[in-house]
């Protein structure tokens, strides 16, 4: 007689770092294959796509163009975005609306595009993903003299499910005069641990998971990629610079390449148990701004599926539930459970 399988009990577990509580609650759940979308994912036809040759869509020239081998064609273009979040125009400045504070919406909001139109970030060589982030650096180093902008905010978003109006793949870049909320509890929280413990606190989480082994999904020489202990989201990870690095636009071209190849490699591994699930990723480092504050920071790159909606709970609380252990879910990606 086969033994009942039991279910892990919940447990509420505390974020070192925004100090928000997370509840995992596995027995919610069947099986993480369970999240797998069965839906093939829709592909927008190639003839209709602004990307493909965006100038003649109407866009403004390369910021930054990456001619492709041949030398006939391109690779990676960085370009302004043709309908901006914020204006590249006017001066910063600041008053109240009533009792509320307000700021010009000054700042940048570029996109860029890889070549190929049927290929995502899991699809394109290493190289050209390193490429990408390359780019990435580039403009962030250019914007980021800019005295009015206090955050450059990059990332990605794949699927319609996760923002991503177009098909054809492509990453913003939005810099913006003020330090975004999520951005700013995380630097308060990497300093509380400090001060408390005089060590990084995602150092700290760093060796703890690499000690465990548990939810490591991939692991080179300059970088580690796991599910957190405290995952807000089923199936999310992220990917860590060995090194303490407090600025993305900083790391070295050596240690960058792992990095870029530890994001690349654990997002293919993602994508062929949950081939046509959109997600997000996002890169979290410290602000432009009065550098040597920000010294403790640790940047690093968060991956999120979209694949639970908050609810009432969540909503109403700030608490949020995570349906997928997260042991079960760094197997689950790496392939070594169904």
């Amino acid at each position: 007689m086969k033994k009942k399988q039991t279910q892990a009990s919940p447990e509420l577990r505390e974020d070192l770092v925004s100090g928000d509580w997370i509840l995992i609650a596995p027995g919610r759940s069947n099986r993480p294959d369970q999240f797998v979308v069965k839906e093939e994912r829709k592909i927008a036809p190639i003839d209709t796509c602004p990307f493909e040759d965006p100038q003649a869509s109407g866009n403004a020239p390369a910021l930054i163009r990456i001619p492709a081998d041949t030398g006939k064609d391109w690779e990676i273009q960085l370009i302004p975005n043709k309908y901006p979040a914020v204006s590249v125009d006017g001066k910063l400045t600041d008053g109240h609306h009533g009792p509320y504070p307000v700021r010009s919406g000054v700042g940048y909001h570029d996109v860029l595009i890889t070549r190929d139109h049927f290929k995502n970030f899991a699809e394109i060589s290493p190289e050209k993903a390193f490429l990408v982030f390359k780019t990435f650096q580039e403009r962030y180093r250019e914007v980021a003299k800019d005295k009015r902008i206090a955050y450059i905010s990059i990332f990605h978003n794949w699927g319609p499910k996760a923002g991503a109006s177009l098909f054809h793949p492509h990453y913003q870049i939005i810099s913006i005069p003020v330090i975004p909320p999520d951005v700013g509890h995380s630097l308060e929280g990497s300093t509380r641990y400090l001060k408390k413990n005089k060590r990084c606190v995602h150092c700290d989480i760093i060796g703890f998971e690499i000690a465990e082994k548990k939810r490591i999904i991939f692991e080179n020489k300059e970088a580690v990629v796991f599910t957190p202990f405290v995952s807000r989201e089923p199936f999310e990870f992220r990917v860590f610079p060995k090194k303490h690095m407090p600025f993305f636009e900083d790391t070295p071209e050596k240690e960058l390449r792992l990095i870029v190849q530890a994001l690349h490699k654990s997002i293919n591994l993602f994508e062929k148990r949950f081939k046509n699930t959109d997600y997000n990723f996002f890169i979290h480092t410290a602000p432009t701004r009065d550098k040597k504050k920000y010294g403790h920071y640790h940047w690093h790159i968060e991956i999120q599926p979209k694949i639970s909606i908050p609810a009432g709970f969540e909503l109403g609380t700030g608490i949020e539930i995570t349906v997928v252990d997260p042991n079960e879910a760094a197997a689950f990606i790496r392939g070594n459970k169904k």
